[in-house]
């Protein structure tokens, strides 16, 4: 197959050119492993590119848009509990199978999935092409997120503390990092955003290198570590494609109990969507950097592998869903037109 088959291939197979430069990373960290004293200077540009990473974070977001979007609690509530509290009880009860499914190392990647807080970009994008309740997406999941520094380190170590065969959890040091690499680089984002806000909404195509960049970095870094370590001596095709089953379970049933709880609550349609599209993602932005700081070096790579995958299965699920959303909308306001003209 030549290079314009394959291209052409996938387009039309509608696959996320993000998630091709994660495999191609992976296959350059397998094939050509950093390490030694060139490991600790990736390293420090690796930690320094998350820094920066999350001082844009900081200063693109408006104070207005959060405030906007806070009055609307009981959306958020549900959210809040189904990033938080459902994902978390489904992740444990995967364990129940585990490790007749998968190793300890992989189970702990499942659980720290679970405990990761929402996507910020994808959520609002796909509640946008919905027509949901864009301005309550914008501030549940970006709150999601900021709450997510403090909250799921300390989730993980619950998880793990119930499951003694995934692994340890995160000692406050590593929560300390989190605090450190992560939470101040955003709050100086913030502090700054009055008088550069502007400039970086601006300015997108430069910084979403800076975006993607950081996290092909760590995803580099972290599986460069793990193949010295012997990860694919670990993890074998039976074992991916089990991963993929179980993020595919976890992601239909986090949609179906989200449709059905935001139905029986009464929320409006609009904001169904919004429910559906925050409550049902998986950070891989903020997730990355977490794990590089939450897991020790050998043991990141074979956390990220189960996030990774549930990434592009949720991209590829929310794109179809949102569609439907759209269509119907369409629908009921082309027959509301109809009923009213008549």
């Amino acid at each position: 197959m030549s290079f314009e088959s394959a291209v052409s291939l996938l387009a039309r197979l509608n696959i996320d050119k993000f998630l091709l430069y994660l495999v191609c990373t992976v296959v350059l960290a397998s094939l050509l492993p950093i390490s030694g004293r060139y490991a600790e200077w990736f390293s420090i540009a690796t930690t320094i590119a998350i820094g920066l990473l999350f001082f844009l974070h900081g200063a693109r977001l408006s104070p207005r848009t959060v405030v906007q979007g806070m009055t609307h609690w009981r959306l958020h509530l549900v959210i809040f509990l189904t990033t938080f509290a459902l994902f978390p009880l489904l992740g444990l009860a995967i364990g129940l199978l585990s490790p007749a499914l998968l190793s300890p190392a992989l189970y702990t990647g499942i659980l720290f999935l679970c405990v990761l807080p929402s996507t910020v970009q994808s959520s609002i994008a796909f509640t946008s092409i919905g027509g949901g309740n864009v301005a309550a997406a914008i501030c549940s999941a970006t709150a999601s997120n900021i709450l997510g520094m403090f909250i799921t380190p300390i989730l993980l170590g619950l998880v793990l503390s119930v499951n003694a065969d995934a692994g340890t959890g995160p000692s406050l040091g590593a929560i300390g990092n989190i605090l450190m690499q992560l939470l101040a680089p955003f709050l100086l984002g913030q502090l700054l955003q009055p008088w550069i806000g502007q400039w970086v909404r601006e300015h997108k195509a430069p910084l979403a290198i800076v975006d993607r960049g950081s996290i092909l970095m760590v995803v580099y870094l972290a599986f460069s570590e793990a193949i010295v370590g012997g990860l694919w001596q670990q993890v074998d095709g039976v074992s991916i494609a089990t991963m993929i089953v179980v993020d595919c379970v976890l992601l239909a049933v986090v949609l179906l109990i989200t449709r059905t709880v935001s139905r029986l609550m009464g929320f409006a349609r609009e904001d169904e969507v919004a429910i559906v599209f925050c409550g049902s993602k998986k950070t891989l932005a903020s997730g990355v950097p977490m794990a590089n700081v939450l897991f020790p070096a050998a043991q990141v790579g074979s956390a990220l592998l189960p996030l990774m995958l549930f990434h592009q299965i949720q991209l590829f699920v929310c794109a179809m869903l949102a569609r439907r959303y759209a269509t119907r909308r369409a629908a009921i306001a082309e027959a509301r037109t109809s009923s009213s003209s008549a």
